[in-house]
C-alpha cells in the first residue's frame, strides 16, 4: 500500500542502520500502513552523489488511531542498539547512525519525551531532528528482505518478523 494523505495518517522517520532491517521489521508493526527505504537529512537530492551527511531511514507512515507515537518509539527500541553511534551491527559510518525525524514539532516533542523516560536515557545516542531533506532510495533497496530473504541483515530473523501475521 503506498502512501497517501489521511487526518488519521501522520509520519516519522526512523534510522536504524542498514536500511533492509528496518524497512522489513517496520512494514508488520501493527498500525503501520506504508514504509518506504531512503535517505535522510543529507544535503544533496540524489542517491548518485556522493556522501553528504545522509542517514539511511525508513519513512513510516502510520495510522495513529492504531497505534501511538510513543509505542513506535517502543518497537524501534527492540531493533536497535541505542548506546551505539554511527554504529549498527557490523555497518559502521554516519550513515548508519540511529535517529528519529520529522516535519512535526510534536511528533519530535513526544520522541525526546519516550527517550527521556528511560532509565538509560543518559546512555542514548538516538538522534532527533527535524526533517530537512528526505531522498527516496532507489528501487533496488525498496523492500530489499522481502523480495530477497536471505540478503544480509544486523537484526536477528526471529526479531525481523515478531510481528508479521
Amino acid at each position: 500500500m503506498g502512501f497517501s494523505e489521511n487526518t488519521m495518517r501522520e509520519e516519522l522517520y526512523f534510522a536504524g542502520g542498514c536500511l533492509w532491517g528496518v524497512q522489513e521489521f517496520m512494514r508488520y508493526l501493527p498500525g503501520v500502513i506504508a514504509t518506504e527505504a531512503g535517505r535522510v537529512n543529507g544535503t544533496t537530492n540524489s542517491t548518485q552523489s556522493a556522501y553528504d551527511g545522509y542517514a539511511e531511514c525508513v519513512r513510516t507512515q502510520f495510522d495513529t488511531s492504531q497505534v501511538s507515537i510513543e509505542q513506535l518509539m517502543d518497537f524501534f527500541f527492540e531493533i536497535i542498539d541505542p548506546y551505539s553511534l554511527n554504529k549498527q551491527g557490523i555497518d559502521v559510518g554516519e550513515k548508519y547512525r540511529t535517529g528519529v525525524y520529522s516535519v512535526n514539532p510534536e511528533h519530535l516533542e513526544r520522541v525526546k519525551r519516550c527517550i527521556a523516560e528511560r532509565s538509560d536515557a543518559d546512555k542514548i545516542v538516538v538522534e532527533v531532528l527535524p526533517l530537512s531533506n528526505y531522498v527516496k532510495s532507489d528501487d533496488e533497496h525498496q523492500d530489499r528482505l522481502t523480495l530477497h530473504p536471505n540478503d544480509y541483515c544486523h537484526i536477528p530473523k526471529a526479531i525481523l518478523h515478531k510481528y508479521k501475521k
